[in-house]
Protein backbone atom coordinates (compact mmCIF):
# COMPACT_ATOMS: atom_id res chain seq x y z
CA UNK A 1 0.00 0.00 0.00
CA UNK A 2 1.02 3.53 -1.02
CA UNK A 3 1.61 6.28 1.86
CA UNK A 4 -0.87 8.75 1.59
CA UNK A 5 -0.17 11.63 3.72
CA UNK A 6 -3.81 13.20 4.98
CA UNK A 7 -3.62 16.84 6.72
CA UNK A 8 -5.44 16.11 10.35
CA UNK A 9 -4.67 19.45 12.15
CA UNK A 10 -2.90 22.69 11.22
CA UNK A 11 -1.46 25.49 13.67
CA UNK A 12 0.14 28.84 12.60
CA UNK A 13 4.06 28.72 14.20
CA UNK A 14 4.98 31.93 12.63
CA UNK A 15 4.14 34.76 10.35
CA UNK A 16 5.78 37.97 8.66
CA UNK A 17 2.84 39.66 6.84
CA UNK A 18 5.17 42.39 5.78
CA UNK A 19 7.25 39.95 3.33
CA UNK A 20 4.15 37.01 2.73
CA UNK A 21 5.99 34.34 5.03
CA UNK A 22 4.68 31.97 6.30
CA UNK A 23 5.11 29.02 9.18
CA UNK A 24 2.99 26.07 9.41
CA UNK A 25 3.39 22.77 12.07
CA UNK A 26 0.82 20.13 10.50
CA UNK A 27 0.41 17.10 12.04
CA UNK A 28 -0.99 13.96 9.83
CA UNK A 29 -3.72 11.50 10.09
CA UNK A 30 -0.67 9.14 11.26
CA UNK A 31 0.57 10.89 13.81
CA UNK A 32 3.69 12.38 12.00
CA UNK A 33 4.19 16.32 12.74
CA UNK A 34 6.12 18.45 9.78
CA UNK A 35 6.90 21.92 9.28
CA UNK A 36 5.68 23.27 6.11
CA UNK A 37 6.94 26.82 4.69
CA UNK A 38 5.00 29.09 2.59
CA UNK A 39 5.37 32.37 0.92
CA UNK A 40 2.29 34.58 -0.21
CA UNK A 41 3.29 36.26 -3.13
CA UNK A 42 1.42 37.00 -5.44
CA UNK A 43 -0.13 33.18 -4.40
CA UNK A 44 0.32 30.60 -1.94
CA UNK A 45 2.94 28.41 -2.44
CA UNK A 46 4.98 25.79 -1.04
CA UNK A 47 8.38 26.52 -0.35
CA UNK A 48 9.87 23.97 2.23
CA UNK A 49 8.69 21.23 4.36
CA UNK A 50 10.37 19.30 7.15
CA UNK A 51 9.80 16.31 9.07
CA UNK A 52 9.71 17.27 12.86
CA UNK A 53 11.45 14.30 14.58
CA UNK A 54 8.78 13.16 17.14
CA UNK A 55 7.87 9.96 15.25
CA UNK A 56 10.19 7.96 12.80
CA UNK A 57 9.56 8.62 9.05
CA UNK A 58 6.32 6.76 7.84
CA UNK A 59 7.85 6.17 4.23
CA UNK A 60 11.97 5.09 5.17
CA UNK A 61 11.27 4.52 8.72
CA UNK A 62 13.86 6.64 9.77
CA UNK A 63 14.43 8.26 13.24
CA UNK A 64 16.66 11.35 11.97
CA UNK A 65 16.33 14.00 9.33
CA UNK A 66 15.24 12.63 6.10
CA UNK A 67 14.07 14.12 2.82
CA UNK A 68 11.04 11.66 2.10
CA UNK A 69 8.32 14.77 2.64
CA UNK A 70 9.74 16.22 -0.28
CA UNK A 71 8.12 13.71 -2.30
CA UNK A 72 4.65 14.53 -1.17
CA UNK A 73 4.90 18.43 -0.62
CA UNK A 74 2.63 19.07 -3.91
CA UNK A 75 0.22 16.83 -2.18
CA UNK A 76 0.20 18.34 0.59
CA UNK A 77 -0.09 21.71 -0.92
CA UNK A 78 -3.02 21.05 -2.69
CA UNK A 79 -4.75 19.44 0.42
CA UNK A 80 -3.78 23.05 2.34
CA UNK A 81 -5.07 24.93 -0.73
CA UNK A 82 -8.48 23.08 -2.07
CA UNK A 83 -9.60 22.12 1.95
CA UNK A 84 -8.72 26.26 2.87
CA UNK A 85 -6.37 24.80 5.89
CA UNK A 86 -4.29 27.96 5.31
CA UNK A 87 -7.21 30.24 6.04
CA UNK A 88 -8.76 28.45 8.63
CA UNK A 89 -4.95 28.51 10.26
CA UNK A 90 -4.63 32.39 9.90
CA UNK A 91 -8.44 33.14 11.10
CA UNK A 92 -7.96 30.66 14.36
CA UNK A 93 -4.04 32.39 14.90
CA UNK A 94 -5.90 36.03 14.92
CA UNK A 95 -8.61 35.06 17.39
CA UNK A 96 -6.14 34.23 19.57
Amino acid sequence: MSYRPKIAQLQVASQNEKDGLYEFTVKLEDGTHCRVFYSRSPEWKLTHISRLQKTPCPVCRKDFICKCMDQWSEDLHHQMIDEQWVDKGLAEATQQ
